[in-house]
Parts: structure tokens; C-alpha cells; sequence
């Protein structure tokens, strides 16, 4: 087996590259109505037809861009219709065509179809139109019994009409070849619009009006042909077609009732497309550059309101009903009358200098002047440091500002007694308390005295060491205790930071962590409830 697998693996390859071939050929139908698009490189043939179907064939600016068949599908008059686009076909003898040439003298010789020949008058395409005069004589052969259309394309670059007159000779030379067809399929000498078309597909002028006329020699070419047919004597003999016979001359146009008008007139004003802000924003000068106007929605009395500055109005009233019409009178008066103030507050103002006041007025001033600037300069403190000044009781008072003496001496400037306030403040302030003696059990501070002088030194300084350990004394957080393993303050401030961090995200989900209080359930009650079956009780 292996053997013969070995001596015909050459042929099976083969045959793999054949499935693999046809697997990429075009699912080309030959019974429907087909659209077939030729002519030279490079003339816009791939370009019309992305215009008018759906598919996406690869166009470049230059020739031979498309290598194969491809196909597409386009609508007219509900029906589908396939449009096939071939590779440019140049014009050289048969035998010197290559693969890529035969596809589309393949296509043209073998499917019936309406032919769609491709011009470029603007020779931009590197082919002189007598080279694509010359090719059409060659290949209208294949055009015989086939719907046929001459397409003038890239009339952007160049128009019909501004042709040179020995390639408008060559063109109209190409027209009857192309009437012919129509002969053959019944129609008129003098039917010559469907035969020489123009259309640019950069600026898409004329592609609807080619794609409209090509579908519609075929489908008069198929309908045609279906009645010739012998078919259709047997679809004819169930038909009836009744012509009525006019009874006189009278004309009898269609009456339509009022009614009926009035409500085809309404139902289209209301399907007038109404423009919104956006629409008007495009029209204005685009964002940036249109203001939407808000008055406009505005519901008044007067449409005409809308867009004066004045009227306005408030609470129900119109504002201009309440407007004196003497106010710019009256307003120069009152500015006239302020200028009057503004010069007697001058005149009447002076700076209080002391060359007019006594010398006993003077000091006064001066001592006015003098306590007033140090009352500011003490507020000004106090609020720079009212957050963080702490409240300091009276007896820590260093500049002795609230005192009995200072007390009394301003009363007496004041011409009051104070010796009562004096008394009054004497009997409510509180006594110094009584000194810690060393000896609490000794109630008599001389004899203590006298004891701790008697004592050794080794008792006075462990009764000094007793007393410093029971006084609290705070620590600052970053303060490093000997037994706590950090080297030094900085080395304990980083260590907590990172334990604040590790515990961070713990903290914001809410879970549980090594120093959280937890009371295990001591009895599940899947294990301590129901009915003991059958069988060991160890685990309880």
C-alpha cells in the first residue's frame, strides 16, 4: 500500500493543487442575469464596481491590480443581479494572451451576459483610445448576440465633448458595432442613448445611470428571449387580458374629495423633517462659532418679544410698565447731587496732626496712638496662633498682667475704690497647696528635715529612683525603648509605616486578620444536632 501511495504521490499532489485552485475560483451562476465588466488595465472597471455592489476588490493606480474574477451583486427593480469584474485584456494576438488575459476571454466567450466596455478617454491609463479602439475591433466577436454598452470613463480628467477629433472619429466608429446588438434584439434604429454612456467614478457622475441602463437591456434580452420560447404559448393560453372600450368622448378625470386633500396636504406637512440645533449649528459655522438661541423657545404674548432686550418679564408685570420715563433726568441729578456730598466730606475731613492741640492733649494722643497700635499688633498674634495656643492658667501669668496691684491702680485712675474688688478677689483665690514631703508617714516637715539628713545616701537615692518611676512620662512615637530591636528612629518610623501598609488592603475589604478578637464556634451544629445513626461518635 505504501508503495503505490509513493508511485502516484506526484498525481495526488497535482490534485491538491487543483481543489485548492477551484476552492479559490468565484461561485459564478450562468442562468442569472449577469453584468460583465472588460477592457483595458487600469480604466476604472474595479472602481465601478465597488461603486455599484458591495464587494471590495483591491484598486491601484496601476495595471493588472486584479488577477482574477470577481464577482458581485447589485439590485434593480427587486431583482439581483451579478456583476462579474475580469482582468484588463490587452490587445495582442490569441496565442500570446496569458493566464490572467484568458480568464476574461473565457468569461466573455462563455457566459450570457450584457457587456459592459470600458473606455479611458483621458489616456491616463497609459493606452492611447485608438490602442482601445483597436482591442474592441478585436474581441467584438465575442460580443455577438450580448447587450452591449461603451463606457466613457474618468470624464473628471476629460469630457466627451473636448476630444481630439481623430479619437471622437475612432469612438463613433465603435457606436454602430454596439447598435447592432439592439437590432438584434428588436429595438429601434434611431434608440442610441443606452449605447454610448459617460460617467467618472471618482466623482460617482453618470455610475447609477450606466449600472440602470445595463440591467435594463438584459432584462428586455431575457423577456424577449422567454417569448420566443415555446414555454410561453402554454403560460399565454391561461391568460386573459380585457381591454375596455370607450362607450363615448367624454373625458372623466379622477375626483378626489376635498377631505382627502386637506389630510394628504397635513400628514405631509407634518413629515416635514424638522430641524433641530444640531442641524442649524452645521449651518451657522459649526461648533465654536454657533450660539443656540434660548429665547426662541420662550412662551409670550407676542412672538415679536422674543428677541427685544426690553420688555421683560417678572412675576406676571412688565418690567418697562414700572420705568420712569424722566430716569436719565433724574439720574444726572442724583450724580450731580453725590458730587456736592463727595466735596463738603472733603472739605471736612482732616488729619488730626497735634500742631493745633495743647500739650497735655498731645501726650494724650500720643498714648491713644501708642496703646491702640499694640492692641492690633497683640490681636494680629492671637490670631496667627489661635490654633495652636494652648490655655495658660493664671499663675504661669510672667508678665504679671493680671494682678490685684495692677487692678487696683487702674481703678484708681478711674476714680473708684478698689479696695473692696481687691478684697473680694483675695478671699475667692485659692491658697498654694502643701509640698510633697519625702516621708509620708512623718507629718512634721522640720523633723523630716532633720531625719533625711541622718540618712544614709544609698536611701535617699533609691527613695528618688522609686519616686521618678512612678511620675508618667510621655514618648514621642518615633523615640526608640531599648529591647525593641530597632537601631533607630528612622528605622521605627519605616517599620510602622509598612505595617500600616500590609494592612491596608486587609482593612478596606472588611476581612479578618492575626490581631482581630475571634470566637470560634465551639459546637457546629451539624455535628451536635438530630438523630445519631448507626456508627461511631468519636467525632462528636
Amino acid at each position: 500500500m505504501c508503495t503505490v501511495i509513493k508511485r502516484i504521490g506526484p498525481s495526488l499532489a497535482y490534485l491538491e493543487q487543483i481543489r485548492q485552485h477551484m476552492a479559490r475560483l468565484p461561485s459564478i451562476d450562468p442562468n442569472t442575469r449577469t453584468i460583465l465588466i472588460c477592457g483595458y488595465p487600469d480604466v476604472g472597471k474595479s472602481s465601478f464596481m465597488n461603486k455599484i455592489t458591495r464587494a471590495d476588490v483591491d484598486v491601484q493606480p496601476y495595471a493588472f491590480t486584479t488577477k482574477s474574477l470577481f464577482v458581485g451583486h447589485t439590485d434593480y427593480k427587486y431583482n439581483r443581479y451579478q456583476v462579474i469584474d475580469t482582468p484588463g485584456i490587452l490587445d495582442r494576438p490569441f496565442e500570446d494572451r496569458n493566464i490572467i488575459e484568458m480568464c476574461s476571454i473565457t468569461a466573455l466567450a462563455h457566459l450570457r451576459a450584457a457587456v459592459l466596455f470600458f473606455l479611458d478617454i483621458s489616456g491616463s491609463c497609459g493606452y492611447s483610445i485608438a490602442q482601445q479602439a483597436a482591442l474592441f475591433h478585436s474581441i467584438k466577436s465575442l460580443f455577438m448576440n450580448k447587450p452591449l454598452i461603451i463606457v466613457c470613463n474618468k470624464t473628471d480628467l476629460q469630457s466627451l465633448d473636448r476630444l481630439p477629433e481623430e479619437d471622437m472619429k475612432l469612438v463613433m466608429e465603435m457606436k454602430p458595432e454596439a447598435m447592432k446588438t439592439v437590432l438584434g434584439q428588436g429595438g429601434e434604429p434611431s434608440t442610441e442613448e443606452g449605447v454610448l454612456l459617460t460617467m467618472s467614478t471618482l466623482t460617482e457622475d453618470g455610475v447609477i445611470a450606466v449600472k440602470n441602463a445595463a440591467c435594463e437591456r438584459l432584462l428586455n434580452q431575457r423577456v424577449e428571449l422567454k417569448m420566443k420560447s415555446k414555454k410561453i404559448n402554454d403560460c399565454l393560453n391561461r391568460f386573459h387580458v380585457a381591454i375596455p372600450k370607450p362607450r363615448d368622448q367624454k373625458e372623466r378625470p379622477p375626483c378626489i374629495p376635498q377631505s382627502v386633500l386637506e389630510a394628504k396636504a397635513k400628514q405631509a406637512a407634518e413629515q416635514e423633517k424638522r430641524k433641530t440645533e444640531k442641524d442649524w449649528e452645521d449651518e451657522n459655522g459649526g461648533a465654536g462659532v454657533y450660539s443656540a438661541n434660548l429665547r426662541k423657545n420662550y412662551i409670550l404674548a407676542n412672538d415679536e418679544w422674543k428677541e427685544d432686550i426690553l420688555p421683560e418679564i417678572l412675576d406676571g408685570h412688565n418690567v418697562y410698565d414700572f420705568i420712569d420715563p424722566d430716569i436719565l433726568v433724574r439720574l444726572e441729578e442724583l450724580e450731580r447731587e453725590e458730587g456736592l456730598w463727595q466735596a463738603e466730606e472733603e472739605d471736612t475731613e482732616f488729619e488730626m496732626d497735634g500742631n493745633e492741640l495743647s500739650p497735655e492733649e498731645q501726650e494724650a494722643l500720643a498714648a491713644i496712638r501708642k496703646k491702640k497700635n499694640l492692641l492690633i499688633q497683640q490681636h494680629r498674634i492671637k490670631k496667627s496662633t489661635a490654633e495652636t495656643r494652648p490655655t495658660v492658667p493664671r499663675r504661669f501669668d510672667k508678665d504679671r498682667e493680671f494682678t490685684t496691684v495692677r487692678m487696683g491702680r487702674q481703678l484708681s485712675d478711674m476714680g473708684l475704690d478698689p479696695s473692696l474688688a481687691i478684697n473680694r478677689a483675695r478671699s475667692r483665690s485659692r491658697g498654694r497647696k502643701r509640698e510633697r514631703s519625702l516621708d509620708r508617714g512623718d507629718n512634721d516637715g522640720g523633723e523630716a528635715m532633720d531625719m533625711d539628713v541622718d540618712r544614709p545616701n544609698k536611701m535617699l537615692r533609691a527613695r528618688s529612683r522609686s519616686l521618678s518611676r512612678s511620675r508618667s512620662r510621655s514618648r514621642p512615637p518615633s523615640e526608640v525603648v531599648p529591647g525593641e530591636g530597632f537601631k533607630d528612629s528612622a528605622q521605627k518610623v519605616k517599620a510602622h509605616k509598612l505595617a500600616k501598609k500590609s494592612v491596608k488592603k486587609r482593612n478596606k475589604d472588611a476581612r479578618r486578620g492575626e490581631a482581630d478578637r475571634v470566637i470560634p464556634t465551639l459546637k457546629p451544629k451539624h455535628l451536635f444536632s438530630g438523630k445519631r445513626s448507626i456508627g461511631k461518635t468519636q467525632r462528636r
